[in-house]
């Protein structure tokens, strides 16, 4: 539950960010929006590319879920 509301608020500062730099003013607190994992809502480890954190892209990535990405082996 704490999770979710996280990822709730941080979606609310990163629309509020957008709609701020489009009307050219200047966003309040824009150093409080993050980027957060789509899946689990952890802030480290951030792939911009996926909208995901290391942990769940290497979970996705090994059960096939992800187009395109598949284990290297050598």
């Amino acid at each position: 539950m704490a999770r979710t509301a996280l990822k709730v608020k941080t979606q609310k500062r990163q629309k509020a960010l957008k709609k701020a730099l489009t009307s050219g003013k200047k966003a309040h607190h824009s150093t409080k929006v993050y980027n957060r994992c789509k899946l689990c809502g952890r802030i480290g480890g951030f792939m911009r590319r996926f909208q995901m954190c290391r942990i769940c892209f290497r979970e996705n990535a090994r059960s096939g879920k992800i187009m395109g990405i598949k284990k290297s082996s050598w």
